[in-house]
């Protein structure tokens, strides 16, 4: 999901208020880092004040359900003019493909090891390029603001998850480089890390899961089918299917993010929505020595 701020007043565009050495007396001041979402709380209070919304407009992609929806609802309530993209149910993935909607929650119930990369890729962050380009002209010409929904399996893999994480690894990419390149030009980009939201989100089903496991298994290469067998793949089935009710029921700190990284004066790099155990262990995967997360996590 892609969230654009399209327009600033320009009479509040944001000036270079951070510096490591005070000029006027030589005193060295502590930086303020991007990302100070640090503390692993449900419902968090941002510090940073927010701007006034005004005239300002948003576009919002994956409005058809889950954080989108919600987002442009509250977006909605809080006097942004919300340009909504929602999936095309009739045409399926292809309607996906064709509006570039985004919706990368649709495609999770597929993220098995065996599956295609390419299917889930085209989604979650081919299109999430695609439309960040669409719309790039403009938020240059605004000064305006990018936030991209990551996921915290951007920052960690995860066993059966790869095409999903290959994806968001490749979002966490895009957006730090797009930050860099777009700095100089007064556009601030930020991404959104969820944990999980699937029992709010309801993404599972145990019926639709099956579905797909049905005609996954159907169209697997027979050498394959032979590698793993059906007994690791009902493993894996099953699995997902625990995962049904799983996680947060309440989606009010992602869209809590989002909004402060459109409205606040200095957004934050990353926003980490999650609850203690998963911010926990991204900590763990990502700042110790793979040998330790590996042995805790995976063997």
């Amino acid at each position: 999901m892609l969230a654009t701020r399209l327009s600033r007043p320009l009479s509040r565009l944001p000036g270079k208020t951070l510096s490591a050495c005070d000029r006027e007396n030589g005193a060295r001041r502590p930086l303020l880092l991007g990302s100070t979402s640090f503390i692993p709380i449900g419902r968090r209070t941002y510090a940073s004040a927010a701007e006034p919304v005004g005239s300002k407009a948003v576009l919002v992609t994956g409005c058809d359900s889950g954080f989108g929806f919600s987002l442009a609802k509250h977006l909605h309530s809080k006097g942004f003019l919300v340009f909504a993209g929602c999936l095309m149910k009739d045409k399926g993935h292809d309607g996906v493909k064709e509006l570039d909607s985004l919706n990368s929650d649709r495609l999770r119930t597929v993220q098995l090891n065996v599956c295609s990369s390419e299917e889930v890729a085209e989604v979650n962050l081919w299109g999430t390029v695609r439309m960040t380009k669409s719309f790039l002209p403009l938020i240059r010409r605004a000064k305006g603001r990018v936030v991209n929904i990551s996921s915290m399996l951007g920052r960690m893999a995860n066993p059966a998850r790869s095409p999903y994480c290959i994806t968001k690894f490749g979002v966490e990419a895009f957006s730090d480089c797009l930050r860099y390149e777009m700095y100089p030009l007064g556009v601030k980009v930020s991404v959104v890390e969820p944990g999980n939201f699937i029992a709010a989100t309801s993404l599972y089903s145990p019926e639709s899961i099956q579905a797909i496991a049905k005609k996954m298994w159907e169209e697997l290469p027979e050498v394959v089918r032979k590698d793993y067998g059906k007994k690791y793949f009902d493993e894996k089935i099953a699995k997902m299917e625990t995962y049904c009710s799983s996680g947060s029921t309440d989606t009010s700190p992602v869209i809590d993010a989002v909004t402060h990284a459109l409205t606040a004066t200095t957004p934050y790099t990353r926003y980490h929505p999650m609850d203690y155990y998963w911010w926990l262990r991204m900590q763990i995967m990502t700042h110790l020595p793979g040998a330790i997360s590996d042995m805790i996590y995976i063997r």
